[in-house]
This record gives structure tokens, C-alpha cells and sequence, in this order.
């Protein structure tokens, strides 16, 4: 990498690759990258590969234009443009999550909306919008975002929500630093299974705007508690 960056840091995102494969979230597809908080115009991201077998030396470093510094013939993900677009368009983003997670692609493709149904996943707020990548790229694209226009298009759908659905693909999620992040990208996975679940029973009681607010802002101050069993889980089943 051409920069010194914090080997916590580095750490932790690659701790965060394995948690989300081992709680479900991430496969042998979608990534994860993290800011640099020495340099905000870049973040650091893992070359592409599965997320399972991420290590340190497969963290490279790109520019907010998404482009790798010092590649050395190095390739990160196609879609890294949904990292740095988002960077871009939001200061108060620190990671970044894409992911396949499998409960979440019905809400993205059907009229049912994603909202949330238990205290921990307040930080869905009142509606999680959906990122239609045919007004953008027409209908024949293959749904990756694979331009900073897409990129950018996707930032746009995202706005100042925690989560956006990715129609017919995925999702992203971000938050103010990795804990955050993987806490959301997870329990946004857990929101979906439940709410499908609740959703054939009867009218189904969401959580109001002042309780999806109360319930992130309390939940934020315990994200040390899932991370460090999430890392003993991960770090076991390597």
C-alpha cells in the first residue's frame, strides 16, 4: 500500500470481511472498504477475491475516483465505483458495504417495503429506497455498477439513508466506521427474515420514526458488544 495506514485498522477490516461471510451477509461475492482517516480521499478496499480469504496483504488503496494507487498489476472489485461515489457524495461515511444478502432481494423486486420491525434495526428508518438501475443504465445492463455515473446514481437513491436496496441485485449499507457498518449490513439481513416472516400473520407493527430513531441512536453505543463475539465466531470457524 502506498500509504502508512493503522494496522487496527486494516485489522478490522479484514476481521469485517470474515464476520459477513460467517454471519451470512457477504458469499463469495460483494466487499467492504473503510475511509482512511489520514487521507479522506481515499479508502482502503480488498483486491478482488472472495471475502472468506481476505488478508492483509490484500488490502490495496483507491482514490474517492475509485482508481487503485500503486496497482502493480493488482485488480480491486468491479463495482468499487459504489464505494467511491458514495465517499464522494458522503462525508459522513466511513465504510461501506455491498452485499447479495439473500432475505433482503425480495424487497427490492416486489412492492413490499423493507421497514423496520424490531429496536434492532431502527437505523432503517422510515423507508429504505431502492435503486432502480434501469432509469440509469436502460434494460439490458447486467445490474452491476460498474461507472462512477452508476456509481453515482446509486449515491443519489441512497441519500442520507443508512441502507438502500439495489433492485434485482443487492444492497448497500453504510455507517461511520466499520463497527457500525457490519452492525447495520447484518441486521438489515435479520430486519428482512423477520419482517417476511411477520408479513403472512397480519398487519404488521412497525416502529415509528421517533422509536427507529431512539432505537439506533441507543443501539450505537453498544456496537463493541456484537462486534467482539461476531470476531471470536469469525475468527474460529478460519
Amino acid at each position: 500500500m502506498s500509504t502508512h495506514p493503522d494496522p487496527a485498522l486494516i485489522d478490522d477490516l479484514v476481521v469485517a470481511n470474515h464476520i459477513l461471510v460467517n454471519q451470512g451477509v457477504l458469499d463469495g461475492f460483494g466487499h467492504i472498504s473503510v475511509r482512511d482517516p489520514a487521507n479522506p480521499q481515499r479508502f482502503f478496499i480488498a483486491r478482488s477475491m472472495a471475502p472468506a480469504l481476505v488478508q492483509a496483504d490484500d488490502i490495496l488503496v483507491c482514490d474517492l475516483d475509485s482508481n487503485v494507487i500503486d496497482e502493480r498489476g493488482r485488480k480491486t472489485y468491479l463495482e468499487r465505483f459504489i464505494h467511491g461515489e458514495i465517499f464522494k457524495m458522503r462525508p459522513d461515511v466511513n465504510a461501506v458495504i455491498h452485499s447479495h444478502s439473500p432475505s433482503v432481494i425480495p424487497f427490492g423486486v416486489t412492492s413490499a417495503r423493507l421497514r423496520p420491525i424490531c429496536h434492532m434495526s431502527g437505523f432503517l428508518g422510515a423507508t429504505t429506497p431502492v435503486f432502480e438501475i434501469r432509469h440509469s443504465a436502460g434494460e439490458s445492463s447486467d445490474l452491476l455498477v460498474r461507472s462512477h455515473a452508476l456509481g453515482k446514481a446509486l449515491a443519489e437513491s441512497l441519500g442520507h439513508h443508512a441502507v438502500a436496496l439495489m433492485r434485482g441485485h443487492g444492497s448497500v449499507a453504510v455507517g461511520n466506521s466499520i463497527k457500525q457498518v457490519v452492525y447495520r449490513a447484518i441486521y438489515t439481513e435479520n430486519n428482512a427474515r423477520l419482517q417476511a416472516m411477520s408479513m403472512p400473520l397480519g398487519e404488521v407493527s412497525y416502529l415509528t420514526d421517533g422509536e427507529a430513531s431512539a432505537t439506533a441512536e441507543m443501539n450505537d453505543q453498544h456496537l463493541d458488544r456484537p462486534w467482539q463475539m461476531w470476531k471470536r465466531d469469525a475468527l474460529a470457524a478460519r
